[in-house]
């Protein structure tokens, strides 16, 4: 069975799609990509790469807290980018969320996200350990 969850604390979703998902007995955790919008839906950092990977990973922890997760307990990352060099000129900021053992990561370059201020968006994997797993329901 799936459970899918949206916390308070990140921006509501528009679409077709949840903050996060629990497959099993919720201890992988799939999240939806999240870009830089704060919890009103307001874009964070426009015009701004490293603002908008801060805000972004600020969201990944922000939906992994919510089930007990750290960002210690990512596995795999996936990031969108409208631009590699500036994305890869952020490495600082990526490095105040993350510390080895770093997650798996794939980093692609698009023409664009749904919304052309938007720089960057990045799905992620989690395994949260089940003494510190809370169930989203």
């Amino acid at each position: 069975m799936i459970e899918s969850f949206n916390p308070p604390d990140v921006w509501s979703p528009f679409g077709a799609f949840s903050m996060g998902v629990v497959q099993g007995e919720g201890q992988t955790v799939y999240l939806k990509g999240q870009v830089s919008l704060d919890p009103a839906g307001q874009i964070v950092g426009q015009g701004d790469m490293p603002a908008q990977v801060g805000q972004t990973l600020s969201n990944i922890s922000a939906v992994l807290a919510y089930v007990g997760g750290t960002m210690a307990d990512i596995v795999s990352l996936t990031q969108y980018v409208t631009d590699i060099e500036a994305f890869m000129a952020s490495g600082e900021v990526r490095k105040k969320y993350f510390s080895e053992p770093f997650p798996v990561t794939t980093t692609v370059e698009v023409s664009r996200l749904y919304d052309p201020n938007l720089l960057v968006e990045i799905t992620a994997i989690a395994e949260v350990p089940r003494d510190r797993f809370r169930s989203p329901t």
